[in-house]
Protein backbone atom coordinates (compact mmCIF):
# COMPACT_ATOMS: atom_id res chain seq x y z
CA UNK A 1 0.00 0.00 0.00
CA UNK A 2 1.44 3.31 -1.11
CA UNK A 3 1.89 5.85 1.66
CA UNK A 4 2.11 9.59 1.16
CA UNK A 5 3.03 11.84 4.06
CA UNK A 6 2.90 15.62 3.80
CA UNK A 7 4.78 18.00 6.05
CA UNK A 8 5.76 21.63 6.26
CA UNK A 9 2.46 23.35 6.82
CA UNK A 10 2.01 26.16 9.28
CA UNK A 11 1.04 29.77 9.85
CA UNK A 12 2.58 32.43 7.64
CA UNK A 13 1.89 36.08 6.98
CA UNK A 14 0.61 37.27 3.64
CA UNK A 15 3.46 37.77 1.24
CA UNK A 16 5.52 35.09 2.91
CA UNK A 17 6.81 31.76 1.67
CA UNK A 18 6.61 28.15 2.73
CA UNK A 19 7.66 24.81 1.31
CA UNK A 20 5.60 21.67 1.68
CA UNK A 21 6.98 18.18 1.28
CA UNK A 22 5.33 14.91 0.37
CA UNK A 23 7.30 11.75 1.05
CA UNK A 24 6.21 8.57 -0.67
CA UNK A 25 6.91 5.08 0.58
CA UNK A 26 5.99 1.52 -0.32
CA UNK A 27 6.16 2.36 -4.01
CA UNK A 28 8.24 1.00 -6.83
CA UNK A 29 9.03 3.21 -9.76
CA UNK A 30 8.31 6.52 -8.05
CA UNK A 31 10.31 8.37 -10.69
CA UNK A 32 7.91 7.26 -13.41
CA UNK A 33 4.78 8.48 -11.63
CA UNK A 34 3.10 11.85 -11.92
CA UNK A 35 2.36 13.50 -8.59
CA UNK A 36 -0.27 16.10 -7.76
CA UNK A 37 -0.83 18.70 -5.10
CA UNK A 38 -4.42 19.50 -4.16
CA UNK A 39 -5.87 21.82 -1.57
CA UNK A 40 -9.18 22.17 0.21
CA UNK A 41 -10.30 25.35 1.88
CA UNK A 42 -13.06 25.34 4.51
CA UNK A 43 -16.44 24.97 2.88
CA UNK A 44 -14.97 24.46 -0.57
CA UNK A 45 -14.29 21.53 -2.82
CA UNK A 46 -10.84 20.07 -3.11
CA UNK A 47 -9.03 21.64 -6.06
CA UNK A 48 -5.96 20.74 -8.05
CA UNK A 49 -3.02 23.04 -7.37
CA UNK A 50 -0.59 21.48 -9.79
CA UNK A 51 1.02 18.37 -11.18
CA UNK A 52 4.56 17.26 -11.85
CA UNK A 53 5.18 14.58 -14.43
CA UNK A 54 7.86 11.94 -14.50
CA UNK A 55 10.10 14.18 -16.57
CA UNK A 56 9.69 17.11 -14.21
CA UNK A 57 7.17 18.83 -16.43
CA UNK A 58 4.66 20.86 -14.45
CA UNK A 59 1.24 22.39 -14.82
CA UNK A 60 -0.44 24.73 -12.37
CA UNK A 61 -3.83 26.14 -11.57
CA UNK A 62 -4.23 29.71 -12.75
CA UNK A 63 -4.68 30.85 -9.16
CA UNK A 64 -1.13 29.82 -8.20
CA UNK A 65 0.75 30.17 -11.47
CA UNK A 66 3.88 32.25 -11.04
CA UNK A 67 3.79 31.91 -7.25
CA UNK A 68 3.96 28.15 -6.62
CA UNK A 69 6.57 25.71 -7.89
CA UNK A 70 6.42 21.92 -7.77
CA UNK A 71 9.62 19.90 -7.84
CA UNK A 72 10.64 16.36 -7.09
CA UNK A 73 13.59 14.40 -5.76
CA UNK A 74 13.30 10.87 -7.08
CA UNK A 75 16.12 9.57 -4.90
CA UNK A 76 14.29 10.70 -1.78
CA UNK A 77 10.88 9.83 -3.30
CA UNK A 78 9.70 13.26 -2.30
CA UNK A 79 7.71 15.96 -4.02
CA UNK A 80 7.85 19.60 -2.95
CA UNK A 81 5.52 22.54 -3.24
CA UNK A 82 7.32 25.85 -2.91
CA UNK A 83 4.81 28.59 -2.23
CA UNK A 84 5.77 32.25 -2.53
CA UNK A 85 3.81 35.49 -2.31
CA UNK A 86 1.22 33.74 -0.20
CA UNK A 87 -2.26 35.19 0.08
CA UNK A 88 -4.99 34.64 2.68
CA UNK A 89 -6.99 32.81 0.02
CA UNK A 90 -4.24 30.18 -0.12
CA UNK A 91 -5.34 29.04 3.34
CA UNK A 92 -6.30 25.38 3.04
CA UNK A 93 -5.33 21.84 3.82
CA UNK A 94 -2.82 20.72 1.21
CA UNK A 95 -2.72 17.13 0.01
CA UNK A 96 -0.45 15.23 -2.27
CA UNK A 97 -1.96 12.62 -4.53
CA UNK A 98 -1.01 9.97 -7.01
CA UNK A 99 -2.79 7.44 -9.16
CA UNK A 100 -1.34 3.98 -9.48
CA UNK A 101 -2.96 1.13 -11.38
CA UNK A 102 -6.28 2.93 -11.20
CA UNK A 103 -6.09 3.48 -7.45
CA UNK A 104 -5.98 6.93 -5.90
CA UNK A 105 -3.64 7.57 -3.01
CA UNK A 106 -3.80 10.60 -0.75
CA UNK A 107 -1.72 11.87 2.08
CA UNK A 108 -3.27 12.96 5.36
CA UNK A 109 -2.88 16.63 4.46
CA UNK A 110 -1.03 19.52 6.00
CA UNK A 111 -2.64 22.80 7.05
CA UNK A 112 -1.50 26.12 5.65
CA UNK A 113 -2.90 29.28 7.19
CA UNK A 114 -2.03 32.64 5.70
CA UNK A 115 -2.79 35.63 7.88
CA UNK A 116 -3.53 39.05 6.42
Amino acid sequence: QVQLVESGGGLVQAGGSLRLSCAASRIIGFSTKAMDWYRQAPGKQRELVGTIGSFGDTVYADSVKGRFTISRDNVKKTVYLQMNSLKPEDTAVYYCHMTLLGNHYWGQGTQLTVSS
